[in-house]
C-alpha cells in the first residue's frame, strides 16, 4: 500500500510540475489582425484593341478602292 501511495503522490507531482511549466506569467497579448487592401485594376482603355486593327484594315482598304 505505501508503494501505490508513493507512486501516485509522485504522479501528482510530476504532473503539476509540468503544468506549472507549460504557460509563462506574462500576460497574453493579441496582436491586431492584419487587414490586406485589394488594389483596384488600372483603367484600361474602353475599346477593345482589336477593333482599331479592324478598323485600320478597313480604312487601307476603302483607301486602295478609291485609287
Amino acid at each position: 500500500m505505501r508503494l501505490t501511495t508513493t507512486l501516485a503522490a509522485s504522479a501528482v507531482i510530476a504532473v503539476s510540475a509540468v503544468a506549472a511549466n507549460a504557460g509563462s506569467l506574462a500576460p497574453t497579448t493579441m496582436e491586431a489582425p492584419v487587414v490586406v487592401m485589394a488594389e483596384p485594376a488600372p483603367a484600361g482603355s474602353s475599346v477593345n484593341p482589336a477593333f482599331v486593327v479592324v478598323g485600320v484594315l478597313a480604312a487601307l482598304l476603302i483607301a486602295a478602292a478609291a485609287d
